[in-house]
């Protein structure tokens, strides 16, 4: 992403921390003279044992001198001592198989001592500019903006393009064929109606994504993609969003808006992955997984009894997992491949239950439970409700229960041989498509059964919910 990046007009990087990290004074180990008796086997000759806290200052007498010794307080710790700005400096030491005074954790202790100078100083020096940068730095002009618009204005090209035309299957979604509703023929029996499918006009900027950062460990020379000052320090310098790659100070990425735009070459994977972050980085409304397994389903014909009821082969399942993570849309689960449909239908159901962020989410279940537990209420104004509370779905949720629903529906419409009607359906994806956040079992014992209405009635009034 970063030889992609080089070729926008990003604002200029801030060197002025950069030089500070250079001036810092350099660590240097004031060794022990003589033999310290039952020195720990993790400390060289920076241990000087038995030391008092004027001892050690009397022997570090520039900055950047250090040293290591029992602590005076505790018999069974020990003492880091650095000298910096004229006076010195005494940390609890620690080590677990490497070397820490805090979170960071340092092979040796000359590193630890590095990366504490180089913060010493720079806090020093620039302690105010420090502080600042979050509030100074203007999103609008930051280098993390000047790329993201390359790449808004590149996907809504290929929109505008697009717009009006499926692209993935060649149809307009104004044309016969998309608009006649094939349930009522054999063969629109065993594929999917086209007008189940959302178009492929879509403003993916629309579809909102907070960054997923973590702590990130940084080689060579790095700089804050928000507010393009240098990221100090020997490791630990700053974060990364694990979806789409940008770099950020810890403070910077508290700033950062929820326009996250993923990249797969980031995500890796399919199964377990947030849905809006999978629609995201693939520019599909519909995951790969969910449209293939469907599709596989209904080209064997909806005439196995027990469809999505009776468990696929364990092994199998998981092979197809590991496939669909790897080969994404181009994985093999044809008849060939995987003779047991239930296979199929198990891939399908556990990549709904491995979803972080469930089909249904947590934002919609009460409301939905609300609603479905108004026994007076009249039908058309559940309708009505649930379709409001549906319109609160993320984009990629909605358009992804739509597209499954429509599916069951057709599955219902075979129950006569297949033995799967909307209550039996609802039995088997109301704990697959909705949970709560907070899982109580005895709460979530009474909430089942009313789940199970949810899906039920959403099977019952499928088109009059989503429309068609």
């Amino acid at each position: 992403m970063q030889d992609e990046r080089d070729s926008q007009q990003l604002p200029p990087w801030n060197t002025y921390l950069y030089g500070l990290q250079q001036e810092a004074p350099k660590p240097f180990c004031v060794a022990c003279q003589r033999e310290v008796p039952n020195k720990p086997e993790f400390y060289g000759n920076e241990f000087h044992g038995n030391v008092s806290r004027s001892g050690a200052d009397s022997l570090l007498v520039e900055d950047g001198c250090y040293l290591v010794r029992k602590s005076e307080r505790a018999p069974d710790a020990f003492t880091l001592a650095i000298r910096f700005n004229e006076e010195t400096k005494n940390f609890k030491l620690y080590y677990d198989g490497q070397h820490f005074v805090g979170e960071k954790r340092f092979d040796t202790v000359y590193d630890l001592v590095a990366d504490g100078l180089i913060h010493f100083y720079i806090e020093l020096r620039a302690a105010d500019y420090i502080k600042q940068l979050s509030s100074e730095s203007t999103y609008a002009e930051s280098p993390y903006m000047a790329y993201n618009q390359c790449r808004l204005r590149h996907d809504k090209t290929l929109r505008v393009r697009g717009a009006g035309t499926n692209r993935r299957h060649g149809v307009s979604p104004n044309s016969d064929s998309a608009a006649n509703d094939s349930s009522g023929t054999a063969d629109g029996l065993n594929s999917t109606p086209e007008n189940d499918e959302p178009e492929q006009d879509v403003d993916w900027t629309k579809y909102e994504k907070p960054h997923v950062f973590k702590v990130q460990n940084f080689n060579g020379l790095n700089w804050c993609e928000l507010c393009a000052n240098f990221m100090w320090g020997l490791i630990a310098q700053g974060v990364k969003c694990q979806d789409c790659g940008v770099q950020t100070h810890k403070k910077c990425s508290e700033k950062m808006p929820n326009e996250c735009m993923p990249n797969m070459k980031y995500i890796k994977r399919l199964y377990g992955v947030d849905l809006t972050t999978v629609s995201k980085a693939n520019k599909q409304t519909l995951p790969s997984v969910v449209e293939r397994c469907v599709k596989e389903i209904e080209k064997r014909g909806l005439d196995t009894e027990g469809l999505y009821r009776l468990a696929g082969f364990h092994d199998d399942v998981e092979a197809i997992r590991v496939a669909f993570d790897k080969d994404g849309e181009n994985t093999d689960i044809s008849q060939t491949k995987y003779e047991d449909v239930n296979t199929i239908c198990s891939a399908l159901k556990l990549y709904f239950r491995l979803l972080p962020i469930p089909l249904i989410t947590f934002d919609i279940y009460k409301p939905l439970l609300d609603i479905i537990k108004k026994d007076n209420m009249a039908e058309e104004e559940t309708v009505k409700q649930m379709k409001d509370v549906m319109a609160r779905l993320p984009p990629a949720h909605f358009h992804t229960l739509k597209y499954l629903t429509a599916h069951l529906v057709r599955l219902t419409e075979h129950k006569a041989k297949n033995m799967m009607s909307a209550e039996n359906l609802s039995i088997v994806f109301a704990p697959t498509l909705m949970r709560p956040l907070e899982t109580n079992p005895i709460v979530s014992l009474m909430a089942a059964k009313f789940e199970q209405k949810v899906i039920e009635f959403i099977l019952n009034h499928q088109r009059d919910i989503f429309g068609r």
